[in-house]
């Protein structure tokens, strides 16, 4: 085709686009009609936490249609669009092909608890990671993040680095070395994760999410990393948890998610991650000692219950006597210095790969509403996503 052909088919296109569009120069449901993507509609439908069957009783079709829109054997009929995405809270524009879209399928990601959770909250974890990498790649376009170092990933980018040991104790060894941690206590854990390329996101306002504990994934071009609620209202268990995802992100990134030996090696790898043997074993207490440990875990950011775990595990504590430890800590929960702490008091414990790189782009132009235009989200969805406060303060009004 020629140059001048493209030129009058691209002004004969742009066109009827226009003469499509409503007032204010609007996405019309005809123009969406025409360039519906059923994927998008599935991942809306999985992000809303909605069954076929639900969407469907609330849209006013049959479940048979809902599977033939996911499916792209048929399009939703334009006039019911704009319900559509009522439904689903996104704009009409979510619907439309061609915006980057890595698709992750479920037995690619590493979820903790299975058997605890429903398909729906599992779909609805996987279309959070997707939208995840979505929002990442979007920034990269404006903002170079580091470079993905971790040995033996697939996806993307990848700097170069050692292949690691399958056994997950020389994983977690060949790793610090790698990543120059020495054998001391690590300080900063998510900060470092997201130094080395890895993003790494907390969902906290998603009721689902709590159910559906952390995971992770290394399929896309980024590894990213999902720590839910239930993982993020304690520092000590938000930093386990993070480090038992790296596990599966360096020991079973093209292994089928699921089996339950994936599960035990990720808590061997986190363990000795955290918590190196040659360096722990001289700081545990021979008998139990809640106050030495107590010491232990403000020095090494891991919790008692891990310690004592660690301490039957090296052999300083018989099973017995660490079942007596555990019937004493579990009476002591919640007291002054065993109740939870919110990792939003340790220095880089929290993600901030994603917001830095938002300020930023917004240094050099970008705006929240334009990112969300580009994205086809809501402008509180992405306030979400990248955890920033609504920024206009609150009116208040008192009545006497």
């Amino acid at each position: 085709m020629s140059d001048d052909s493209q030129r009058s088919l691209f002004a004969a296109s742009s066109d009827r686009r226009r003469r499509q569009r409503g007032a204010g120069g609007q996405l019309s449901p005809l123009e969406v009609h025409e360039a519906f993507d059923p994927v998008r509609l599935a991942q809306a439908r999985n992000l809303a936490g909605l069954t076929k069957r639900r969407l469907a009783d609330e849209l006013g079709v049959s479940p048979a249609a809902v599977s033939q829109y996911e499916m792209g054997t048929n399009r939703p009929r334009a006039d019911l669009l704009p319900a559509l995405a009522e439904i689903l809270d996104v704009p009409l524009a979510f619907f439309l092909s061609g915006r980057p879209h890595a698709r992750l399928d479920s037995s690619a990601a590493h979820f903790r608890s299975l058997r605890s959770t429903r398909a729906y909250q599992r779909a609805k974890a996987i279309a959070l990671t997707e939208m995840v990498w979505e929002l990442a790649y979007a920034l990269e376009k404006r903002v170079q993040l580091p470079p993905v170092d971790l040995p033996g990933f697939t996806g993307g980018e990848v700097h170069p680095g050692l292949e690691l040991p399958a056994e997950p104790v020389a994983a977690a060894r060949a790793l610090r070395s790698s990543w120059g941690l020495g054998k001391g206590p690590i300080t900063h854990l998510i900060r470092r994760l997201e130094a080395q390329g890895i993003v790494v996101q907390t969902p906290h306002r998603d009721e689902d999410m709590w159910a559906v504990d952390a995971f992770s994934t290394s399929r896309l071009p980024r590894p990213v990393i999902v720590l839910t609620p239930n993982r993020t209202n304690d520092i000590y268990r938000h930093r386990f948890s993070a480090a038992h995802e790296l596990g599966h992100l360096l020991l079973h990134g093209e292994a089928a998610a699921g089996d339950i030996n994936q599960e035990r090696e990720a808590d061997t790898f986190a363990a000795e991650f955290l918590t190196p043997r040659d360096a722990i074993i001289a700081e545990l207490p021979e008998r139990v000692d809640f106050h030495r440990l107590a010491e232990v875990r403000s020095t090494w950011g891991v919790s008692i219950h891990s310690l004592l775990y660690r301490s039957r595990e090296l052999g300083l504590l018989s099973d017995s006597s660490a079942s007596r430890a555990y019937q004493r800590l579990h009476s002591l929960k919640g007291q002054p210095g065993f109740a939870p702490e919110s990792p939003a008091g340790y220095l880089g414990e929290l993600p901030a790969l994603l917001s830095k790189a938002f300020s930023l782009a917004c240094e050099n132009g970008m705006t929240i509403g334009g990112l969300a235009r580009e994205l086809a989200w809501t402008v509180p969805q992405l306030r979400q996503m990248l955890g920033v406060d609504e920024s206009r303060p609150t009116l208040e009004l008192l009545a006497n």
